[in-house]
């Protein structure tokens, strides 16, 4: 296999938009190779793929029948993949009322006939305090967002507007309504706490904000952390489309290979989330994530069980990593001596941050920022100018200028130990660290008890 992909990278180099015909000529033939050099091992690596869809949690069905009897719940984005299942699997519980605000742009999941379904845009405040105020939830799940990290690249004011904006739109108007808890959506790229990329840097300041709900007081916040769900996932529709019409595949890298979980187990961990009103310290803001995901599926080994499963002949190009998708994690954000015991979705910041969970096939940590008058003024900035402009530099500018802010706050709340460990690891690679990798190993060794060199 490895000579085959050889000879992929040797036809055609990285980052090439278009392929003449001759290139895409000898991929197909290299593809079909790999095909037939990898099919066992694709279609089982497919099927385990596939399978996850089945998976489920283990639910305190008693606790939560207390939390859920006789309450109003609202979901965000309850016309998606996940808010779709979550209404699912609210209607088993005897909730006084399920309403879904969605702004009606998405595919045709499934619409529970006990729910409503209200239409409206958590970018516009005005209308969510309006609505919230006059449906005064008990419980809210904010699950609505724009999840595709390429796209949030492109279109990076709506991202932010929707991911960033959009939860504080949310979190204010629970707030001004007396709303009794909200539970917010988030991912978990948003473990790094620091990412050039929109879709990361979105989601990583919307978890700040809802920390300065949870810290003032003036909401019972918590939040989950999802990897890829295999019900809605982007990377197997796009796989499909392209073997359907034999289009160039393009893979970042053969080594590619990423965690997955089902809408199920999504929708299931929101629900034990509502279990944490009450349950956790003041000024900390529970987030939960699957601990055990199994094992990462290879990309490259799933693009050849779709390719082998249609028939298709398909070429695969090799195309090098496209904005929003990070080639190498910053290298200090695993820790051997906790890796193994946690969740893949939390760093070695937040590994110290762990308390017990109601269903041990999930962890939960209290996640804490540190008080930073820089990147409250940086936030408001960036609300200005989404406000003022579409311009994607301006917004992204903004973006990034309030995720470095929001580093400080993070390692500044960490422990020391984990600080100095992650250094030490960090410091090791120090030679092939990226330009913003050394930024955050200054910021860690800053905030360490020593400075490792």
């Amino acid at each position: 296999m490895e000579a085959i992909i050889n000879e992929m990278r040797a036809t055609v180099a990285p980052g090439q938009q278009d392929l003449d015909a001759a290139a895409v000529s000898r991929l197909r033939e290299l593809t079909a190779r790999l095909v037939a050099g990898r099919r066992e091992e694709a279609r089982t690596e497919y099927e385990r793929f596939l399978s996850v869809i089945k998976r489920e949690l283990c639910l305190p069905r008693d606790r939560l029948a207390e939390r859920l009897d006789g309450a109003v719940v609202l979901v965000t984005g309850g016309t998606g993949c996940v808010g779709s299942t979550l209404i699912t699997q609210l209607a088993a519980f005897r909730a006084a009322r399920i309403v879904s605000v969605t702004r009606g742009v998405t595919r045709d999941w499934p619409r529970h006939p006990g729910a409503e379904y209200l239409y409206a845009d958590v970018r516009d405040q005005a209308r969510m305090e309006a609505l919230i105020g006059e449906i005064r939830p008990d419980l809210i799940f904010h699950v609505a967002s724009q999840r595709d990290p390429g796209l949030a690249e492109t279109l990076v004011h709506h991202t932010v507007t929707t991911n960033v904006l959009g939860t504080r739109s949310v979190l204010g108007a629970a707030a001004a309504a007396g709303t009794g808890q909200v539970v917010c959506a988030s991912t978990g790229k948003a473990l790094r706490p620091f990412s050039p990329d929109v879709y990361t840097a979105s989601k990583r300041v919307a978890e700040w904000v809802a920390f300065g709900f949870a810290a003032s007081g003036a909401l019972p916040v918590s939040a989950v952390r999802f990897t890829h769900v295999v019900d809605n996932s982007i990377i197997h529709q796009r796989l499909q489309d392209w073997a359907a019409s034999s289009a160039v595949i393009r893979l970042h890298s053969p080594q590619v290979a990423f965690y997955v979980q089902s809408a199920v187990e999504s929708a299931q961990l929101l629900m034990l989330a509502a279990l944490d009103k009450g349950r956790t310290r003041p000024g900390r803001l529970p987030i939960r994530a699957i601990a055990d995901l199994g094992w990462p599926v290879s990309l490259l080994d799933l693009t050849l069980g779709v390719l082998a499963a249609r028939d298709s002949g398909a070429p695969v190009y090799l195309s090098g990593y496209d904005p929003g998708y990070e080639e190498v994690p910053f290298p200090g954000l695993y820790d051997p001596a906790t890796a193994g015991d946690l969740s893949p979705l939390l760093n070695a910041f937040e590994a110290a941050a762990v308390v017990p969970s109601e269903c041990p096939m999930t962890n939960v940590f209290e996640a804490e920022f540190a008080a930073e008058p820089r990147a409250a003024g940086l936030s408001a900035e960036l609300a200005a100018i989404c406000g003022e402009t579409d311009d994607p530099q301006r917004v992204r500018a903004a973006l990034r200028e309030l995720s470095w802010a929001l580093l400080d706050a993070t390692l500044a709340a960490a422990p020391p130990e984990a600080l100095t460990r992650a250094a030490r690891i960090a410091s090791r690679h120090v030679a092939t660290l990226t330009a913003d990798h050394c930024q955050i190993l200054r910021t860690i060794q800053k905030w360490g008890s020593e400075v490792v060199t």
